[in-house]
């Protein structure tokens, strides 16, 4: 019998940190150390799908009897626990002294090494006994000469209580993320690992893979390079220098590692140039013989694998900057906007900031809580408010040390962001009042001919902003109720079905009909508008249609429910001379609402006259027009005709998306 260092309780206080599946690499891990190319883990279940015997065997050189007691009497400084989720600095050798040897308590009662190694041209084999009871002691056969293979494997049983599924399920993933990068460093070396005879694939957690050629001096170099879905479990994202014979030289963490932006990536680098090469220079003292870090070659190298890094980052970048704005958004971190156009600017404005932030240092926003989310955006809104995006550069660059390219890219950004969105934003503005105008002649110009079909509806179905913000057009002009009904449902569902409405007035075509779902409040709000020929004066008959639209709507279950508003509008140039229009105005003042005719809850009835919608329109952006200034006389261009007038408003960059389509339809 041979005793360790330190106690059995010792041994399981320092290796407290490991769980199972820790515990379980290691004895690949030590497999590799022992220059194995093929790990082979099988397992056996018992009738009730439990694990009852776990062997992982390698074709490594095996335990040489001589090295026997530096292998399994480890020797400890001191008690402090080791840590399994160190990052190692070495490709080559893992083994910490023969600590993973005893690390099987975390997961089964006994361990039995049997190993074969060879000595003066002889093989040889005997077997290692360690109970998880005792592990200060370990017991070792007389070793007896063989003609087996040289290489090792070591069962485990009394296996703690895992089903076969969930081991498996649980072992590969962490295989997986455990042994990924090395399995690709030595891809042209065939190195394998099998899991009861299926080899390893980690192709599922390569996010992004690419081989390109590189030269310099006529000197040639390979470079693979993978982007993975997932972090590995101890290997920082980094270079690995291989030589003409594909054996690893060294390695280095890369220009973008530990970004907090989830870019894990290797780089594999292999040429005749690494066949002498320093890559540790001691005393920074250049060599007689080969190439070293120093050289103008090596940097040139590094710049061109760093770019085209930082190129590969980039669309990554924006993918992340998106779940940023997704999570800001879940948590209700972004300040309250209003719907009008100048506060969705402003929401824009902010969200492109922090999207363009999160692009240039994603650690700003790395392990930020929910309040912390609130804290900062509010902050980004006061500083673009107050117009001092200078002063958010000087704030984060004392908090977060960036490189020369970062400050860079990160100072132009701020100076850009906010004219950017003010050159958005007026583009915006003119091209509605340019469109206000445009709609303003057709509706009071008579010699321009325009009339309800081809102008008036046109116009709006491109310009139905002037009835509500952030509203989706279902339908324009031709629809009937039931095809309405349908892309209804469609919007609210993404089910497309047939509908059908038993009701006498449900092929009467509404002119437009749109729709606003309110997330945060569940809410649903939906405009009816009804246009009328500029020459026609509203009256009873023109009410009297949009209430045939209201009783098909309130007829309807899909159209009805308690989170569903409607407001339904008559627009025309001028009321006729009966007075209806002006009794029912008078009946529903009462609701203190302009315009207002009828009101029932969830239902509202609206008359408005074009004057009155170009009124709400000037009084909504009076603010917007004295802010940026606009030159309304430039904006007012004379056209031929009614005809070219829409083919002007179809281009217009305040125009709205057409209505809803149904793919396949």
């Amino acid at each position: 019998m041979q005793k360790v260092l330190i106690t059995s309780p010792g041994i399981k206080k320092a290796l407290r940190r490991y769980n199972y599946k820790q515990a379980i690499v290691e004895y690949v891990w030590n497999g590799f150390d022992a220059e194995a190319s093929s790990i082979n883990l099988d397992f056996v279940s018992n009738e009730i799908g439990n694990i009852k015997e776990l062997t992982i065997s390698d074709n490594g050189y095996g335990i040489p009897n001589d090295l026997l007691q530096s292998k399994f009497t480890p020797f400890f400084e001191s008690e402090k626990a080791l840590d399994p989720s160190i990052q190692r600095n070495s490709s080559a050798i893992h083994g910490k002294n023969g600590v993973g040897r005893l690390t099987f308590f975390h997961f089964a009662q006994s361990a039995t090494w049997t190993t074969v190694f060879e000595s003066e041209g002889r093989r040889f084999k005997y077997n290692i006994m360690i109970d998880q009871a005792n592990l200060d002691t370990f017991s070792a056969t007389v070793p007896v000469e063989t003609k087996d293979s040289t290489g090792t494997s070591v069962t485990f049983e009394g296996i703690f209580e895992f089903t076969a599924y969930n081991f498996e399920t649980d072992i590969l993933e962490h295989l997986r993320r455990e042994f990924g990068w090395y399995l690709e460093l030595h891809v042209e070396n065939n190195f394998t690992i099998k899991l009861n005879g299926n080899s390893l694939d980690y192709d599922q957690i390569i996010g992004d893979k690419e081989t390109f050629n590189h030269r310099i001096n006529d000197i040639h170099f390979e470079i693979r390079y993978i982007r993975w879905e997932q972090n590995l479990n101890k290997e920082y994202s980094r270079y690995y220098y291989l030589n003409s014979h594909n054996i690893e030289i060294g390695k280095e963490t890369t220009t973008l590692n530990n970004k907090s932006d989830h870019f894990y990536h290797s780089v594999f680098i292999k040429s005749k140039y690494f066949d002498d090469f320093v890559l540790k220079e001691a005393n920074n003292q250049p060599t007689l013989f080969g190439g070293m870090k120093s050289d103008q070659l090596f940097k040139e190298l590094i710049e061109v694998v760093d770019q085209f890094l930082r190129s590969k980052r980039k669309p990554f970048l924006r993918y992340f900057s998106e779940q940023v704005i997704s999570d800001f958004e879940e948590d209700n971190a972004f300040p309250v906007f209003g719907n009008n156009v100048w506060d969705i600017h402003r929401k824009q404005e902010l969200e492109n900031l922090v999207r363009e932030l999160a692009q240039v240092e994603p650690r700003i926003f790395s392990r930020l809580n929910v309040e912390q989310k609130r804290t900062f955006a509010h902050l980004l809104n006061l500083i673009i408010d107050s117009g001092e995006q200078g002063r958010l550069f000087d704030i984060l660059n004392e908090i977060i040390s960036l490189d020369p390219d970062e400050r860079q890219e990160l100072a132009m950004l701020l100076k850009s962001s906010r004219l950017s969105s003010i050159v958005k934003t007026i583009k915006l503005i003119e091209d509605r009042y340019r469109a206000v105008n445009r709609i303003r002649d057709l509706v009071f110009k008579k010699s321009l001919g325009a009339n309800e079909r081809d102008h008036l509806q046109k116009a709006i179905e491109k310009h139905y902003w002037l009835f509500g913000e952030q509203y989706h057009l279902v339908t324009a002009e031709e629809p009937k109720f039931e095809e309405a009904l349908r892309r209804y449902v469609y919007i609210l569902q993404g089910v497309d079905e047939k509908q059908h409405i038993d009701h006498p007035d449900k092929y009467k075509e509404m002119d437009i009909f749109m729709i606003r779902q309110n997330m945060q409040n569940d809410s649903i709000r939906h405009i009816v508008i009804e246009l009328k020929h500029p020459r026609i004066g509203l009256g009873e008959k023109e009410v009297s249609q949009v209430k045939k639209y209201f009783r098909v709507i309130l007829s309807q279950d899909e159209f009805n429910g308690s989170n569903r508003f409607w407001e339904f509008y008559l627009v025309g140039n001028k009321f006729n001379k009966s007075g209806f229009i002006e009794s029912e105005l008078r009946n529903a003042r009462h609701h203190g609402e302009k315009s207002l005719i009828f009101s029932d809850e969830r239902y509202k009835i609206y008359v408005k006259t074009w004057d009155e919608i170009f009124a709400d329109f000037e009084m909504k952006h009076k603010f917007l027009n004295e802010k940026l200034r606009l030159e309304r006389e430039w904006l007012i261009n004379e056209e031929q005709d009614a005809n070219q007038i829409i083919s002007d408003l179809s281009l217009n960059s305040a125009r709205r998306p057409s209505q809803v389509t149904i793919p396949n339809s």
